[in-house]
């Protein structure tokens, strides 16, 4: 094949016959010698295959330090979503930052950069890293000065250090060290090893989940799963507390995932969680929340076996419960669940909850009850806060109003539908297919 072959088949768009490439082309004809973001975001990429996970943080620095950056910090969020912990390591800087009252932490809960202007001159930017929607943390370093093109540069720095955080913690503890800001039971331990990511985001889909105490859940979890336009689900309480509720509420997650990996039905994983709890932990039991959601019609489908009912959130009001007759817990053998189902309108939400939210004791002896959790989702509704921000202020709440002390484990998990997909899910014009605050190429 000549060039001009070349040309003809692989960029049908080009200008005025302009030879973009002999292999990969732009149709719009721009040429494809390497410019300064592909040069920084390669030799990132590049260099990144081999490295340890202690030098993830300063090859970062490095880089950005090459192409006229300075005091770069990368921040992780703390197990309890309070506090942002600046890694460790050459040319790594920072100070923990609250997520409550800092610039940084302001970038992290919008999910937006944050640009302050220093006193001296130069530009402090907070980007948030994020992994597909789930957030990692927050990227801090300061230039001279800023426009769109190193916006958007910054952008894809942050989006690529918070890939290589999630793909190296696969294998080192470096991250999750940094990460604690208080040592973690051996029962948390094993209920954060078992999570999904906390936060899930896609043009159709919203969700979040939280586990209280972060650092000493017991039987407490979640779990989810979105394959083609199904969004599966569950929330699991184990009976008692400690390494024996976390124990049996890793086999339950793994009981539910198998089920769900081989295609059953809610009836039929209902029926292998109760017969798994059954034989491994005679005498004991879990309650559970099984439920699917077509993404495409909004139609949610449940199983309740033991839980309190789940709220149905509509133009920031709570207006209903998902209620039905409830199932009994798994465990006790030979039970018939009963399936549920109702359809969502867009932009509905739903909180699935354990009984540890709505049954902890405040500071007086009270509990926080039902009513003091509607008035809090109520009342942040005027705020239009994603699923994300909202679960994170509500976990924060438990937590101040219990003084710091907890009675029980407490998991949350926020749905929010967003309507339908599109036909053209690909489309590079989709408002809601890049987070808040992307500057576009």
């Amino acid at each position: 094949m000549t060039q001009d072959e070349a040309a003809q088949t692989y960029a049908p768009g080009k200008a005025e016959g302009t030879l973009t490439g002999l292999g990969f082309a732009d149709p719009d004809g721009r040429s494809r010698g390497e410019s300064l973001g592909e040069r920084l975001l390669g030799s990132l990429l590049d260099r990144a295959h081999l490295m340890p996970p202690r030098l993830v943080g300063p090859l970062v620095a490095q880089e950005i330090a090459a192409m006229g950056g300075s005091d770069v910090a990368i921040y992780l969020q703390d197990f309890e979503h309070a506090v942002l912990r600046p890694l460790r390591g050459a040319g790594l800087g920072g100070r923990p930052e609250p997520i409550d009252g800092s610039y940084a932490g302001t970038a992290f809960r919008t999910d937006s950069p944050c640009e302050v202007p220093l006193p001296g001159g130069g530009i402090r930017l907070y980007i948030p890293m994020l992994d597909g929607s789930d957030r990692v943390g927050v990227l801090g370093l300061t230039l001279p000065q800023v426009d769109d093109n190193d916006r958007r540069l910054a952008q894809r720095i942050a989006g690529l250090t918070a890939d290589l955080v999630v793909t190296k913690s696969g294998y080192t503890d470096t991250f999750a060290r940094t990460r604690m800001s208080s040592p973690m039971s051996l029962s948390a331990h094993l209920q954060w090893q078992m999570l999904p990511p906390l936060v899930m985001t896609t043009p159709d889909i919203a969700l979040a989940g939280a586990l209280e105490p972060a650092y000493d859940v017991g039987g407490d979890s979640f779990d989810y799963s979105l394959d083609e336009h199904t969004l599966h689900l569950a929330v699991f309480d184990a009976m008692g507390h400690g390494v024996e509720a976390a124990t049996m509420a890793t086999l339950l997650i793994a009981a539910y995932r198998h089920g769900r990996l081989s295609g059953s039905d809610l009836p039929d994983i209902y029926a292998e969680m109760d017969a798994v709890m059954g034989t491994s932990f005679p005498g004991r039991f879990a309650t559970a929340l099984v439920g699917r959601l077509e993404t495409a019609t909004g139609r949610l489908t449940w199983v309740n076996a033991g839980h309190p009912p789940g709220l149905l959130i509509r133009g920031g009001r709570v207006i209903g419960e998902l209620a039905g007759r409830v199932s009994r817990p798994v465990g006790f053998g030979d039970a018939r669940p009963h399936v549920h189902s109702t359809t969502l309108r867009p932009r509905d939400r739903v909180l699935f909850f354990t009984d540890g939210v709505v049954e902890e004791r405040l500071e007086g002896g009270a509990q926080f009850g039902e009513r003091r959790l509607r008035e809090f989702i109520e009342a942040n509704a005027v705020h239009e806060l994603p699923p994300a921000e909202t679960v994170r202020l509500l976990s924060h709440a438990l937590l101040r109003g219990r003084g710091g002390r907890t009675s029980d484990d407490a998991s949350l998990l926020m749905v929010e539908w967003s309507g339908p997909p599109r036909d053209d899910e690909l489309a590079r014009d989709v408002p809601t297919a890049v987070p808040p605050g992307t500057v576009l190429g």
